[in-house]
């Protein structure tokens, strides 16, 4: 548990700048950091610790004229995230942009540090990092830039992450959300001084009923002694998709008379590849597409086990949700994943690409019901003690603090 002592005397003005559309894993961190800054624990003579405030960027099919919206918190929200946030009550301005990279986008990005005066920027993905630096934003504030992890699924996200390499070592503190991260940070020039490792965080999920959850199987189609293997998350390379359906393949063989069916809920550039490797390896009625959906909760109470094959993570939300919601995981040993669960305890972990260790795992948790109970309370118990939202948040208000202390060292 972090128990770092909080010594900034007064709010912290924090604006955070996102790269969001809906509210997946980086932008759901925010909201819930912004609404425990509003609980008594977080709160200074009835004010929060952090007062925070977003801007985020939005690309409408019609480019709105300077000055209609753009760096203002008026006018209807134009995604979910605005939508969710301002729901929320957290102030967010809209950066209207042409096309990627518009450069009109830093003259707006400027007026709205300007307008705000934060105490700390914060930046939480590829495009935000590099207009802090190319703005110079960054030479006169303190800046804390977040670092989820690399991928290099195609030729753009690649030129992406040599900009993040450009951008990253000017952050006056950078916050890695695994230690491999931050080691391969180190790497390539930014300072292990400013590095900082913060894993996510969640809060175990509202139960079901038993009807809800009958209602949820009926809907899918699934029969009573059908065993559901659940996938979210983007369906891209780095993800293992393919590999999971690999291994379903291979948990066939093991025991051709088990009935299962893999639930995938997400969307991405693979899906395609997916369907087409099921349908070759026979499994397509064994695999069942949902698409993006906003409310994954539900699917949690009806999944058997959590499948997570993929080839590179940093902290996954999916990884935490479904711990705390008691579910037995099956996972890649790769990035912060064994930080968070521990093998043969708390989950099942196997080599990456490992389609056979994948499946006799898959395999050993869909039929053996004291392993599975056993998994999954350890799963609970573990994310109730180091990874609740009230840590998570204490942490990086100890961060702030230490920041802000630097800064004004350094004024003196």
């Amino acid at each position: 548990m972090f128990t770092q002592k909080l010594v900034h005397a007064s709010t912290i003005k924090l604006l955070a700048i996102i790269e969001a559309t809906t509210v997946t894993g980086p932008a759901k961190n925010l909201l819930k950091f912004c609404c425990l800054m509003r609980q008594p624990p977080f709160q200074r003579g009835g004010r929060p610790m952090v007062e925070v405030s977003i801007a985020t960027f939005h690309r409408p099919p019609v480019y709105l004229p300077e000055g209609s919206q753009a760096a203002s918190v008026a006018g209807p929200a134009p995604n979910s995230f605005v939508a969710a946030a301002r729901a929320e009550g957290v102030k967010v301005d809209v950066i209207h942009e042409r096309f990627r990279f518009d450069p009109r986008v830093t003259k707006q990005l400027r007026n709205i540090v300007s307008q705000h005066a934060p105490d700390i920027v914060q930046t939480h993905m590829v495009k935000s990092h590099f207009l802090v630096k190319l703005s110079g934003i960054h030479d006169r504030y303190p800046w804390i830039a977040y670092h989820h992890g690399y991928t290099t699924t195609d030729l753009k996200m690649r030129a992406y992450n040599q900009l993040n390499r450009w951008s990253l070592p000017s952050a006056r503190r950078v916050i890695a959300v695994c230690r491999p991260f931050a080691d391969q940070l180190s790497r390539v020039g930014v300072q292990p001084e400013r590095l900082v490792v913060c894993h996510n965080s969640i809060v175990r999920p509202s139960p079901i009923t038993e009807k809800q959850r009958s209602v949820l199987r009926q809907e899918l189609n699934l029969v009573n002694a059908e065993r559901v293997v659940l996938s979210v998350g983007r369906l891209s390379r780095e993800k293992g998709h393919t590999d999971l359906v690999a291994a379903l393949a291979v948990l066939r063989e093991l025991d051709p008379e088990l009935r299962f069916k893999l639930i995938i809920i997400g969307e991405g550039p693979t899906r395609a590849q997916v369907e087409r490797v099921a349908q070759q390896a026979g499994l397509r009625d064994r695999v069942t597409f949902l698409g993006q959906i906003s409310d994954v909760q539900p699917y949690y109470a009806i999944a058997d086990a959590l499948a997570l094959p993929s080839h590179s993570e940093g902290s996954p939300n999916v990884l935490l949700e479904a711990m705390a919601a008691g579910i037995p995981v099956v996972a890649s040993a790769v990035g912060g994943v064994p930080e968070i669960a521990i093998d043969e305890s708390s989950a099942l972990l196997v080599p990456a690409r490992d389609t056979q260790k994948f499946a006799r795992a898959l395999y050993r948790v869909l039929t053996d019901t004291e392993l599975a109970q056993r998994l999954g309370e350890a799963a609970i118990a573990r994310v109730e003690d180091e990874f609740s939202p009230e840590s998570y948040a204490r942490m990086l208000v100890g961060t702030y603090d230490k920041l802000l202390a630097e800064q004004s060292e350094r004024r003196n």
